[in-house]
């Protein structure tokens, strides 16, 4: 979160109970996985929490580095692999399984080129105004291909998909990211992740819808007998 350190765990509180509701709404494991997206936004949000005590008070210094790493490693490892690969374990479609399996691919691409440069490259954090920045001396020869490819790999695979309201998913990341971009240029990193909790109010929709959907047109059950 954006602001301070109690926005940070507050909505990381937020986060933990949609999270939580959105994996009850699970019926099988191949849904597991995107209904825990709310839950890893609650992790990061709490860590970015932690960031900022360590950046605002003495006592809490020592946590500066670990909380750096943490928050991304959630930024920019976990969300390229992890978004398109749930979106992946519940298309049945095998056309659209094709189209999800390039984008896995390419997540999985980004996710190693940036947990390269977490393990070798400089990146400190720090509080400008009412944001934390966060300084990355990552190669720039790259930058502006795999921020194409990051992009493409988080706010493609929900339009690709089949399923009823994924739609809503990709709108929402690609309307937070929209905004974060216009208004609030240097803050990326940080301030994107404010809206986590619109983008998680989604996915929670998106699972209620499946499970209303799997109880409104059960299984035949035939008895042979």
């Amino acid at each position: 979160m954006c602001f301070s350190a109690g926005a940070s765990f507050g909505a990381g509180a937020i986060l933990s109970i949609v999270g939580v509701a959105s994996i009850r709404k699970a019926q099988s494991p191949s849904k597991i996985l995107f209904a825990s997206i709310p839950l890893l936004f609650a992790m990061q949000q709490i860590t970015e929490g932690f960031l900022w005590l360590s950046l605002t008070d003495p006592a809490y210094a020592s946590l500066q580095q670990v909380a750096t790493y943490n928050f991304l490693f959630f930024a920019q490892v976990a969300w390229p692999i992890w978004v398109p690969l749930s979106i992946l374990k519940l298309e049945p479609k095998e056309r659209q399984r094709t189209i999800e399996n390039l984008l896995v691919g390419v997540g999985a691409l980004v996710s190693l080129y940036f947990a390269y440069c977490l393990l070798c490259y400089h990146v400190e954090a720090q509080v400008i105004g009412y944001h934390i920045s966060y300084t990355q001396e990552y190669p720039s020869l790259f930058g502006r291909y795999v921020g194409l490819l990051y992009g493409l790999a988080t706010l493609a695979p929900p339009f690709f998909s089949r399923l009823k309201r994924m739609w809503l998913l990709g709108v929402t990341v690609l309307l937070s990211y929209i905004i974060t971009t216009i208004l609030y240029t240097d803050y990326i990193v940080s301030v994107w992740c404010f809206f986590a909790s619109i983008i998680s109010i989604a996915i929670y929709a998106i699972m209620r819808n499946m499970k209303s959907d799997n109880q409104a047109f059960p299984r035949l059950v035939i008895n042979k007998g």
